[in-house]
């Protein structure tokens, strides 16, 4: 590696050493192997007769149930439940137990199925097993320790079970109802259990997912709601050959949908790719933290689904160690329905409401318990990808950005290695896509290499984008910059310190709710602004007389107003006006130099640059991305400025007058 590389990259890991310790775990699970891609997303059986039935045997409340379905559907449930008083299950997992060969159907008939044989406490030997605590207060068990005690912590438990299709036979998917309520973690877990296919069925109130599927090559999740869950509604994690369809999610305090550590099967290649993992289309998440999330969600192809009403529509991220498959690479995101995610779910935690118990807190009711720390009023959020590409989606109505974009250095993922620290986020593509009433369309920390948009793009930060190449993408993207912005990688150093577990919500985040000169951003200016001014003042008085000081009076004219300017363009969020801001400074700075390079030449050239750096940090935020730096001028001038204040500082200390000395008095010498 170069020197110079070398040195940014230790810029980059010394960045990232900076952020929280508390940004270290989200899901921990156990040490898990990715598939080996051999299998195949199942069929549904649509004609099979099922080889197990599920019910209750509460007559009148079945028929209440079915008393609205149509003829023919109504008609074949009171045929299978009339099958199933005599040789079927009561409880789901009665019946999971019973499967002893591959390709066996299970029909849950309308109902609620509390399964109150999985719902006790663990005793005996399932209490005291050797096994790591998690920092969310659940242990880390092996498959084995799994099938040992299958509910510590899952209602239901799918173990190693090849090829199970499970149906609800309702008109609906709220028709058969899967409870936790919210003593376990998972209300289902699907485990090694290749082929298993999910349809028509709500699994709701648990204490972590929904539905869990892990290491596992092959699922459905078919017209299936997850609801009302502490993290996520649907889990899919280390797995391939996977779809989601039709589904929904809502309720939940971290992802609606979380194809997490997907089959990292595309990791090396370019934009063009031979298949997907994992496959999302037609689901609608909504009134989540998060729409979707994909901490590693790799070779993911999600189309044709809407996302609203979340804090944020979509993330995916490198933020977490132990996710297989980090950085996250190639999710492609088309024709999706992404808008208005502008819920502010954090007024739960200031309110007390998420230290009450997960069964008192109200989810049914429509609150939410954030677990993520995420600027609500955002589309798409990539947080350390590549690869990724966005296109055709519908994207209307965030208060903050239709997408925001920022790197993540490797530390935060647990690798050390120099040459990795800049690894993200590179080569990621806007294409095509629909803005309406976004406040930005696009923020982006502006580090990376390879980024793209569109070319018709609104109001962005920075002001102006690189432009996606059609017949050349190897050509798109034209900047590459190993770390962001310093103001962005201080706003998101101190945003980053979020704790769900603590109910920390940063001061001067406005993610969480800090405004105008509350905002770090504005802060860091205004402290700012008041040194400079301070001094330009200063450097006038000294300097203001003749026709020269007609000239400099101007130029701190410019650079006053632009300092003030500076403080106004933070607390509005206006990369504009920081541009414009940039150019008052610039001028104050150029005309201090100019004057004072006579009596102080190295002092007023150095000037002179720190004035030329912010007419090029103007044009970089507001013009174009210069191509050739791979740091921000922002940094250059930034630093620079900090050496600069120190030697005005001495430049215009008083120094004390030098007295004559008093004349030796003359000895006479003696003749």
């Amino acid at each position: 590696m170069p020197p110079s590389r070398r040195l940014l990259t230790l810029l980059a890991l010394t960045l990232g050493l900076l952020l929280p310790a508390g940004a270290a775990f989200a899901h921990e699970e156990r040490k898990v192997t990715i598939p080996d891609g051999s299998g195949k997303v199942p069929a549904y059986r649509a004609d099979a007769e099922p080889d197990l039935l599920v019910c209750k045997s509460d007559k009148s409340d079945f028929d209440r149930r079915i008393a609205a379905f149509p003829a023919d559907l109504k008609a074949r449930n009171i045929g299978l439940f009339e099958k199933c008083q005599q040789s079927g299950s009561r409880h789901l997992q009665e019946a999971v137990d019973k499967v002893d060969r591959p390709g066996m159907t299970i029909a849950i008939l309308p109902g609620l199925y509390r399964e109150e044989p999985g719902q006790a406490a663990p005793t005996g030997a399932c209490a005291a097993l050797p096994a790591r605590w998690s920092s969310w207060g659940y242990q880390i068990l092996s498959f084995e320790q799994q099938q040992q005690c299958p509910h510590n912590q899952n209602l239901v438990a799918i173990l190693g079970k090849k090829d199970l299709q499970i149906e609800g036979t309702g008109a609906d998917p709220k028709d058969v109802v899967i409870d936790a309520e919210y003593r376990k973690l998972n209300a289902i877990r699907a485990d090694r259990a290749d082929g298993i296919y999910f349809r028509n069925f709500t699994a709701q109130r648990t204490t972590f997912n929904g539905v869990y599927i892990l290491e596992t090559d092959g699922f459905v999740i078919d017209r299936v709601l997850g609801r009302w869950t502490d993290e996520y509604g649907f889990l899919t994690f280390a797995s391939d050959h996977g779809l989601y369809t039709d589904c929904e999610a809502y309720g939940n305090g971290d992802g609606g949908l979380y194809p997490g550590s997907a089959s990292n099967l595309n990791d090396g290649r370019g934009h063009e790719v031979p298949r997907y993992a994992i496959e999302i289309t037609r689901c609608k998440s909504h009134h989540n933290a998060l729409g979707y999330s994909g901490t590693a969600g790799d070779s993911m192809w999600v189309h044709d689904n809407e996302f609203y009403n979340n804090m944020v529509g979509a993330t995916m991220d490198s933020l977490w160690p132990d996710h297989p498959g980090l950085p996250q690479n190639h999710a492609k995101f088309e024709n999706n329905k992404i808008y208005d995610n502008n819920e502010d779910y954090y007024r739960y935690l200031r309110d007390g409401t998420c230290k009450k118990p997960p069964a008192e807190r109200g989810y049914e009711n429509g609150v939410v318990c954030p677990q993520v720390g995420v600027p609500p009023g955002t589309g798409i959020l990539v947080a350390g990808g590549n690869y990724n590409v966005f296109r055709g989606n519908q994207i209307t109505g965030h208060d903050r950005a239709a997408f925001q974009l920022f790197g993540v250095p490797a530390f935060i993922r647990g690798e050390e290695a120099l040459a990795k620290q800049a690894d993200t986020s590179n080569f990621n593509r806007y294409e095509a896509n629909r803005f309406e009433g976004n406040g930005l369309d696009v923020w982006w920390d502006g580090q990376g290499t390879g980024n793209c948009w569109q070319g018709d793009t609104g109001r962005s930060d920075p002001a102006v984008l690189p432009v996606c190449a059609a017949k050349a993408p190897e050509l798109s993207g034209g900047a590459t910059r190993l770390v962001a912005e310093p103001i962005k990688v201080l706003k998101l150093y101190l945003c980053a310190d979020f704790s769900a577990q603590d109910v920390r919500l940063p001061a001067g985040c406005d993610w969480f709710g800090a405004r105008a000169l509350g905002k770090v951003e504005a802060q860091l200016a205004l402290g700012g602004s008041v040194v400079l001014g301070l001094l330009a003042v200063l450097f006038w008085v000294r300097l203001r007389r003749g026709v020269d000081g007609l000239f400099l009076g101007v130029a701190t004219a410019a650079g006053l107003a632009g300092l003030a300017l500076d403080v106004w363009a933070a607390a509005a969020g206006s990369v504009w006006l920081t541009a414009v801001a940039l150019v008052g400074m610039g001028m104050w700075l150029t005309g201090l130099g100019w004057e004072s390079r006579r009596a102080r030449p190295v002092f007023g050239w150095f000037t002179v640059v720190l004035g030329v750096l912010c007419f090029a940090d103007a044009f970089d935020r507001g013009v174009h991305l210069l191509p050739f730096l791979p740091l921000g001028p922002g940094w250059i001038r930034g630093l620079l400025t900090g050496v600069w204040v120190l030697w005005a500082v001495v430049v215009l200390a008083p120094r004390p007058r030098r007295t004559a000395e008093p004349a030796e008095p003359v000895r006479e010498v003696a003749a």
